[in-house]
C-alpha cells in the first residue's frame, strides 16, 4: 500500500515549523491515500513542501505525531536503534544512570513513549497508537543497546494505565511483556535504598524526575526538624534523613504510599528519625499550625494540581493554598521547598502565586535557587509539554 499524504493549511503548522512534534487535527487541509490509524505518512506544507513523516491517528485531537524531518528517512529498525542509542549515550552524559529515564517521549524524538529503567527492570508506558505498534521493537533494541554497556535487563514490565490512551481510541493496559518477575525491585538512589513498586505505585512506580532536587535538599537537612509533605513512599524524607536531619515527618493521602515509605525506612535504618503519617495534607497542616509546630524545613511536592488548561484557576489556589500554610510552619531563617509538577502551570504563573502565598502571610522569601526536572527527562525547547517540573528553594524570613 502507498504511503498516504498528508497536507498542511496555508498558515498553519507553526509549532511543527519551530521544532514541535505535534499537527492538530483543525491544522490539517486534506489526507490523500489510504491508511490505518498508527500508519506512518507523510506531511507535506500547503504548497506541496514536504516537512517529514509522522503517524496519525483520526482518534485524537494530535493527529499527528512526527518521527523525522528527513524527507528520505524510512522509519525502520534502524532509525529506531539510531534514535535509542542516542537516548541512552545522552543519559550516561548527564545523569546517574543505575535508575533512570531511558526515553522521554517526544524530547527523544520517540512521541508518546516513556521507558524508565529501575536497576535492571525497564517499565514502559505508551501513550499513542503509532508508538504503540513499535512498542515491542523499540524494547527488543534498548534491551540489546543496554547488554552492549553489560547491563542484562531481566524483566519489562507495561504501566500503559494512564486515562489519556482512552483519548487515542486505546484501553488501558498493565502487565508483563514476556517474563514474569517480583515487581518490588530495589534501586539506590542519592545514596537511599527504596522498594519501588512497579506494578501498582504511582505512573510507572518512581518519581525519577526529582533526583537531583531531592539531592539539592539534602545539605539544608543536617540537624533539622523536616516536615515532607505529599510524601509518596518517602522519597524527600528520606533524602532528609540520611543527610543527618534530626526528625523528619512525611505526610501522604494514600496509605499504599505511606505503608511503602515507612519499609523503605526500615531499609536505610532509618525508622527511628523518619516518621510518616497517612494524612490529607490540605486538612493536616492546620492542625500542625494550631499546635504550634514549627519546622526547619518544609518540603511542598503536590501532585499536579492542573491536569488541564481548564483547571489552571483551581490549580492556582491549590498551590496558593498550600505554600501559605506551608511557609506558616517554616521557622524564622529555616527553608522551604516547593514545586509544580503541572505542565500548565507555567514558570511565570507558579512564581506569581507564590508571591501571592508569602504576601498574603507577611513573609519575605529569599531564593536559594530554582531548578527544574532532571536531565534524564530532558526540556526540548520546541516542545512546550517537556518542561513541566518547576522547583524553588527559599529561606523564609519572618523577622529583620
Amino acid at each position: 500500500m502507498a504511503e498516504a499524504a498528508v497536507t498542511i493549511k496555508k498558515g498553519e503548522g507553526r509549532s511543527l515549523k519551530a521544532g514541535g512534534l505535534w499537527i492538530y487535527d483543525n491544522e490539517i487541509e486534506r489526507v490523500e491515500g489510504e491508511f490505518e490509524n498508527g500508519d506512518i505518512v507523510a506531511v507535506h506544507d500547503f504548497d506541496g513542501y514536504m516537512l517529514g513523516r509522522g503517524f496519525i491517528n483520526e482518534n485524537s485531537k494530535i493527529r499527528i505525531r512526527m518521527m523525522t524531518r528527513d524527507k528520505e528517512q524510512c522509519i525502520d529498525a534502524d532509525f529506531l536503534e539510531k534514535r535509542i542509542r542516542a537516548a541512552w549515550e545522552y543519559r550516561k552524559k548527564t545523569v546517574d544512570t543505575s535508575s533512570c529515564r531511558v526515553i522521554f517521549g517526544e524530547a527523544d524524538f520517540l512521541p508518546g513513549l516513556v521507558v524508565d529503567k529501575f536497576s535492571d527492570v525497564l517499565v514502559v508506558e505508551s501513550l499513542a497508537l503509532g508508538i504503540d505498534r513499535m512498542k515491542n521493537e523499540i524494547i527488543s533494541i534498548l534491551k540489546r543497546v543496554l547488554a552492549d554497556d553489560g547491563i542484562n535487563i531481566r524483566g519489562v514490565y507495561e504501566r500503559s494505565d494512564a486515562k489519556v490512551r482512552l483519548q487515542e481510541g486505546m484501553e488501558r493496559f498493565k502487565g508483563f511483556i514476556g517474563d514474569e518477575f517480583d515487581t518490588n525491585v530495589e534501586i539506590m538512589e542519592n545514596g537511599v535504598r527504596y522498594i519501588v513498586d512497579v506494578k501498582d505505585g504511582q505512573k510507572t512506580g518512581f518519581f525519577l524526575d526529582q533526583k537531583y532536587n531531592r539531592l539539592a535538599v539534602q545539605r539544608l537537612c543536617k540537624d533539622a526538624k523536616v516536615l515532607d509533605c505529599f510524601t509518596h513512599t518517602g522519597s524527600f524524607a528520606l533524602n532528609a534523613g540520611i543527610a543527618g536531619a534530626k526528625s523528619v515527618l512525611g505526610v501522604d493521602a494514600s496509605e499504599l504510599a505511606v505503608n511503602q515509605a515507612r519499609e523503605n525506612a526500615r531499609l536505610n535504618g532509618l525508622e527511628k528519625t523518619v516518621e510518616f503519617v497517612c494524612e490529607d495534607v490540605f486538612g493536616f497542616l492546620p492542625k500542625l499550625e494550631a499546635a504550634g509546630e514549627r519546622f526547619d524545613v518544609v518540603i511542598l511536592d503536590p501532585p499536579a494540581f492542573a491536569k488541564s488548561r481548564n483547571s489552571i484557576k483551581n490549580a492556582v489556589k491549590g498551590y496558593r493554598e498550600i505554600n501559605l500554610r506551608g511557609m506558616k510552619l517554616v521557622k524564622d531563617g529555616g527553608f522551604l521547598a516547593t514545586c509544580s509538577c503541572s505542565h500548565f502551570m507555567d514558570y511565570e504563573l507558579f512564581t506569581q502565586t507564590i508571591a501571592q502565598a508569602a504576601k498574603n502571610v507577611h513573609c519575605r522569601l529569599r531564593q536559594v535557587e530554582y531548578r527544574t526536572q532532571s536531565a534524564d527527562h530532558p526540556i526540548l525547547w520546541s516542545a512546550d509539554e517537556s518542561y513541566y517540573l518547576k522547583f524553588y528553594i527559599f529561606q523564609v524570613i519572618w523577622e529583620r
